[in-house]
C-alpha cells in the first residue's frame, strides 16, 4: 500500500506531550486533562497526570450508586471532549461493572483502567469512548477489533446498534472469558477469534474500520492490507514499556494519510506476527 509523506516516529517524539494517555490495555493510568476534541484534520496533543492502578476493594456499591457513577463518568468523558452522541449513549448502556471483576466493581466507573488478568486491564472510559469516536463509524460499517480483552470495547462497539463487530484475542483464557460475558449480556452477535491479531482476520475483510488496542511497533502490514478504502485504524504505536504515539490512518484513493493523536501508554501487542512480521515502513506519514 502506498505510502506518502513519510516521517519518522520515533519514540522520542511522544516526549513533546504535556503527560500521556492510558490506554485499553495500558501499563500506567492517569487522570487526564481535557485533550483538544481530535478530527479528522487535527493533532491533538494528550495532557495527564500518571498515577497508580487503583487497588481492589472489599465494598460493594448499590444499583442506584452504581447509576451515580455512570453518570459521573459520562459527564467526565464529555467534559473531555467527546461529543458522539451514538458513542455515549453506547457509554451509558453498557454495564462496565460487568466485566471487572466483583472486587472492582465500587470503581467500575472510575476514568482509569483496571486489572483484568493474565497482565491486561479494561481501558479508562475516556480512551474507549475517544477511540470509538475516532473511528468515525457509519450504518452498515465492518469493525474489527484487535484486542478483546474483558469485551468492554466490543460491547460498546455492539451498542451503537448499527455496525458489524468483529474480534480477535490472543490470550486463550481471555478470549473464552469475553465470549460468554457477551453472550451472557446480549451481544450474540459480535464475532469472536482466539488467535494472533496482527494478522488480522483475513476472512471478513476489508473492514471499514479497525481499533487496536495493544502497541506493536509498526503498523502491521496485513491490517493495513484488511482495510477497506476510506477506512480507518486507530492504533498505538511505538516502543514496549513507554510512551508510544496513538496514530489514526485513513485509507485514501492515493494510499495511507496518518494523523498524530499524541502520547499513549499500552500494553505491547504480544504474538509471533508482532515480533517476526513486516509492517507498512516504521516511517508514517503524518499530519
Amino acid at each position: 500500500m502506498m505510502v506518502k509523506q513519510l516521517v519518522s516516529i520515533f519514540w522520542i517524539g511522544a516526549f513533546t506531550c504535556l503527560g500521556m494517555l492510558s490506554g485499553c490495555r495500558g501499563m500506567v493510568t492517569a487522570a487526564p486533562i481535557p485533550p483538544p476534541t481530535p478530527s479528522a484534520n487535527s493533532s491533538p496533543t494528550s495532557m495527564l497526570s500518571p498515577t497508580s492502578i487503583p487497588t481492589s476493594t472489599v465494598s460493594f456499591p448499590s444499583e442506584s450508586q452504581l447509576e451515580s457513577q455512570q453518570q459521573t463518568m459520562l459527564n467526565t468523558i464529555r467534559d473531555y471532549g467527546v461529543k458522539d452522541e451514538n458513542v455515549l449513549r453506547a457509554m451509558s448502556r453498557v454495564p462496565r461493572q460487568e466485566f471487572i471483576s466483583s472486587e472492582y466493581r465500587q470503581q467500575a466507573y472510575g476514568d482509569f483502567p483496571l486489572p483484568i488478568g493474565y497482565g491486561q486491564t479494561i481501558s479508562q472510559p475516556f480512551i474507549v469512548a475517544w477511540m470509538t469516536e475516532l473511528l468515525e463509524l457509519k450504518p452498515g460499517a465492518k469493525v474489527l477489533e484487535i484486542g478483546t480483552g474483558s469485551g468492554y470495547q466490543a460491547a460498546i462497539l455492539a451498542e451503537l446498534g448499527y455496525v458489524q463487530v468483529y474480534s480477535v484475542e490472543i490470550i486463550p483464557e481471555l478470549a473464552d472469558g469475553s465470549a460468554a460475558r457477551l453472550q451472557r449480556l446480549g451481544y450474540k452477535d459480535v464475532h469472536l477469534k482466539q488467535g494472533d491479531g496482527y494478522y488480522g482476520w483475513k476472512e471478513y475483510a476489508p473492514y471499514d474500520a479497525i481499533i487496536v488496542t495493544a502497541a506493536p511497533d509498526h503498523l502491521p502490514a496485513p491490517l493495513s492490507a484488511q482495510l477497506a478504502t476510506g477506512g480507518k485504524i486507530v492504533i498505538p504505536i511505538g516502543p514496549q514499556g513507554f510512551i508510544q504515539t496513538l496514530w489514526k490512518f485513513v485509507n485514501e484513493t492515493d494510499g495511507l494519510k496518518a494523523y498524530n493523536l499524541g502520547g499513549v501508554s499500552f500494553v505491547p501487542l504480544t504474538g509471533a506476527g508482532a515480533e517476526q512480521g513486516d509492517g507498512v515502513p516504521s516511517s508514517v506519514p503524518a499530519k
